[in-house]
């Protein structure tokens, strides 16, 4: 495929800029067009097939669990503090929760979850049994995950890391884009071009028609 290509060369020469000391995040940019971002909100969820990072995971449970930080509903009076509420908001990348609790975690942790897209969701994160198996599972799922939420006419979302495999970048960028592909209202159509760049570099622009 064309795009492949591309992203093959785009890949390489972004490699041939100086060595940085820390292991950069591939960046990819998708410019819109013919695209209304107030008409279209879009927000959904990509599954990757390779894993960028370790995501911090924090449960709403019941009882505490050893494989994961929990917060159990005894706990949540300690969070009515306005700033403890937003440090732990702040402190973990995603939430699941278990589902007898959701009532109780709406009204005590809703009102800050809610606006940073936090919120467990029944497409991921609402768990009706809670044990071992399952909590390793959500686990797994939630490390392959990336959120996408549309609120300007350009997306910028990372596909990896300078450390991964040329491979590997480039089959997560190609289950963004053709994900995106699916989501917009004109297809291809909506995307102008994609660019690609590691966190110091300058971007690679690759054409799409």
């Amino acid at each position: 495929m064309e795009i492949e290509k591309q992203l093959e060369k785009a890949l390489e020469e972004l490699r041939k800029e100086k060595p940085r000391k820390f292991d950069q995040t591939l960046d990819l940019i998708v410019n819109l067009q013919k695209f209304d971002v107030k008409k279209s909100q879009l927000n959904f969820l990509i599954t990757l097939p390779h894993k960028i990072k370790d995501k911090k995971i924090a449960g709403f449970l019941e009882v505490k669990n050893p494989d994961l930080d929990t917060i159990t509903f005894e706990e949540f009076k300690k969070y009515t503090d306005k700033k403890k509420l937003k440090n732990l908001v702040n402190k973990y990348d995603f939430f699941i929760a278990q589902a007898s609790l959701m009532p109780k975690i709406a009204t005590t942790f809703g009102r800050v979850l809610g606006p940073a897209g936090k919120m467990p969701s029944p497409q991921l994160g609402i768990l009706m049994n809670v044990n071992d198996k399952t909590i390793n599972e959500i686990k797994n799922k939630v490390n392959n995950i990336l959120k996408i939420k549309i609120k300007e006419a350009s997306i910028k979302v990372p596909a990896g890391k300078q450390s991964m495999k040329n491979k590997e970048l480039i089959e997560n960028i190609m289950a963004i884009y053709n994900s995106l592909i699916k989501e917009f209202p004109k297809n291809k159509e909506n995307i102008k071009n994609i660019e690609i760049k590691f966190t110091m570099t300058k971007p690679q622009k690759l054409k799409i028609r």
